[in-house]
């Protein structure tokens, strides 16, 4: 019998400081609770598994038979129709017990009974081996498809490699492209789980109604050719590459251009679109990519944009919707009737879109030529239209011609003293760029560490955080907030355009009418989902994003016609085209929103307020205040 000690210290005197060993006693015994009958066979049972399957299948057998045997004695006992004898009742017994555990049940000779139930018992293995094999299969094959391990077999589809900030934007965008079309699909691969993945991208999937066009999303590093594999590069219409949200994100987009060329070949390649952060790694994703490849500059494009608002006040809405795919967007056609006409009759001969320019055959593209430039063999034609159905081309539109007595052939000289100063406030790496930009316009740009006082005299930039910064759009929500108060005080105000990070930002940003809210991820995934679809966009798209050049702009709307005029927007077609621009719309003066391919026989009495959306050239068109805003006072509407 086992008794607990203590220890007990007998009291020592005050005149012997010495330690006096502690002596062992009995201590009394402790109650402790019995385990209940639950808690001792819950332990036997553990202790029973654990010593194998041959000591599990003989306790399962004998509980079987103790249930099934009593069980089965009763039931022939109790039945009238069962045999009088004893020896009778208990081979009924038996074929009961046997049938129940499928053993045969046979009676006869002993020997008899040995193999029939030895052939039951193989016959149970097999079936139970059997179930067991197919019911792991079936297991397997499931976790493979949860965890997005699974092959996809698919034509002509969008794959999309990695995953950013700008992957929920480009998905929706590609799934809008692909609504037109039958049996099409996008596909996803990111080194994320593929649950994960199709949570965040549900409600994008439901935006855009994408009952036609199926979302599918696989796991697994892009820049794994195993991976790569399993999502059918070589037979996908359009690969897009995105760079992860990490400092080392361009060296994954030029692994992942590697695995690619490495599944595909050279031989057969796809269209392929990647996207860079850092303009330095450009030339190597362009090698990594190999010929035909489109590589896009994100810093480059959300540098040029920013500067181009800058010089725009209103410019970051039309361009946003330009690159998406709701509404109007460029396409390109190949109209072989057409061959010979000059640029200036074909945007007269183009009922129901606006034609932009033209792309030779060597891909090189003419946005906004010269009136008299011919279509030649071989050229296609940029037009912005509501779909890619080819537009709509008339000999003639003489009920749409302008009268000549009231269109403006000249611009009218502009005798406002436009701003030429940026303070630009907050800094990252897309400063320099930006300022150089700025510098080559014409402008000159002021950093400040400080907030200004609202001023009209000059325009303000506000940066994003630098990308160490956990939150970049820190810094400009709260520089925002706080020229909002400047303005409410002083009841000045200064043209903002404020860069953002995340698209979710924007509807915290305390914005007004005369702030432009640029978000150059957002900016960037549009226009990889518009060069996916259509490779010869890229170059114009490049030109487009210039500051100098060839670029989008805008003009009022007495430019054009008179004041007060009432006409259709066919005459501000001829109009432009007249002064050596090419019209895409416009903008009403009592609204914020563009509208881009307007029925050209819609009729409107135009006044100063409104905005007419151009391509030109900026020795044309030489920087001007928002239209949209008053321009003869500096105070806040």
């Amino acid at each position: 019998m086992h008794e607990e000690l203590e220890y007990t210290v007998p009291p020592q005197r005050p005149s012997r400081p010495a330690v006096v060993p502690a002596r062992l006693v009995p201590g009394p015994p402790r109650h402790r609770p019995a385990p209940s009958l639950r808690d001792r066979t819950r332990y036997w049972v553990d202790r029973t598994v654990v010593k194998g399957m041959t000591t599990v299948a003989g306790w399962l057998a004998l509980v079987c038979l103790a249930v099934v045997a009593p069980a089965s004695a009763l039931l022939v006992w109790t039945d009238n129709r069962s045999p009088d004898t004893v020896q009778g009742k208990v081979a009924t017994v038996w074929r009961t017990v046997g049938q129940t555990l499928r053993l045969g049940g046979e009676v006869g000779p002993p020997l008899r009974m040995v193999l029939t139930v030895l052939l039951a018992l193989v016959s149970l293995l097999y079936v139970s081996t059997l179930v067991g094999l197919v019911t792991t299969a079936i297991t397997d094959r499931l976790t493979e498809l949860q965890r997005g391990q699974s092959t996809v077999v698919e034509r002509g589809h969008s794959l999309v490699l990695g995953w950013s900030e700008q992957t929920p934007t480009l998905v929706a965008e590609l799934l809008a492209a692909h609504a037109q079309r039958r049996n099409s699909a996008v596909v996803v691969l990111a080194d994320r789980d593929k649950l994960d993945m199709e949570r965040e991208l549900r409600p994008v999937l439901t935006a855009v109604g994408g009952r036609r066009v199926r979302l599918l999303c696989r796991r697994g590093r892009p820049s794994d050719p195993a991976a790569l594999a399993r999502v059918s590069p070589a037979a996908a219409g359009a690969v897009v590459v995105l760079p992860p949200d990490t400092p080392e994100g361009d060296t994954q987009v030029v692994k992942t251009l590697l695995a690619l060329r490495a599944v595909v070949g050279d031989a057969s390649p796809v269209r392929v679109v990647a996207a860079v952060r850092r303009t330095q790694d450009v030339a190597t994703a362009r090698l990594a990519a190999g010929p035909g490849a489109v590589v896009l500059d994100v810093d480059g494009i959300a540098a040029r944009t920013l500067v181009q608002c800058v010089l725009e006040p209103g410019l970051s809405s039309v361009l946003e919707d330009l690159l998406d795919f709701a509404g109007a967007e460029l396409h390109v056609h190949r109209v072989p009737g057409l061959v010979g006409r000059t640029f200036a009759e074909l945007r007269t001969a183009c009922a129901d879109a606006c034609v932009v320019g033209l792309v030779r055959p060597d891909g090189t593209p003419l946005l906004n030529p010269p009136p008299r430039t011919a279509l030649g063999a071989g050229d296609a034609i940029v037009v912005l239209a509501e779909d890619e159905t080819p537009p709509t081309w008339t000999a003639t539109l003489a009920t749409l011609l302008p009268q000549p007595s009231r269109v403006k052939t000249e611009t009218a000289p502009d005798n406002r003293t436009t701003p030429r100063r940026v303070v630009v406030l907050g800094w990252n790496r897309r400063g320099p760029e930006i300022v150089d930009g700025l510098a080559h316009s014409g402008w000159e740009a002021v950093r400040e560490k400080r907030l200004p006082a609202p001023d009209p005299a000059h325009r303000i930039l506000v940066l994003g955080g630098p990308d160490s910064h956990p939150d970049p759009d820190e810094y400009p929500l709260v520089t925002l907030l706080r020229l909002r108060a400047a303005e409410r005080e002083s009841g000045l105000r200064s043209p903002t355009v404020v860069e953002l990070t995340d698209a979710q930002h924007r509807p915290l940003a305390p914005a007004g009418p005369h702030t432009d809210l640029v978000v150059g991820g957002r900016l960037v995934g549009l226009l990889m989902a518009q060069v996916s679809q259509t490779i010869e966009l890229a170059a114009a798209f490049d030109e487009l994003f210039s500051p100098v050049g060839n670029a989008v702009r805008l003009r009022p709307a007495t430019d054009y016609v008179p004041a007060g005029t009432e006409a259709p927007f066919a005459e501000l077609v001829e109009a432009a085209g007249r002064q050596g621009a090419t019209a895409l719309g416009y903008r009403p003066g009592d609204s914020r929103i563009p509208l881009l391919n307007p029925p050209k026989t819609s009729m409107r009495r135009w006044s100063h307020e409104d905005t007419v959306i151009v391509v030109t050239t900026a020795e044309t068109l030489q920087p001007q205040e928002d239209p949209a805003r008053p321009a003869d006072t500096g105070v806040f509407p």
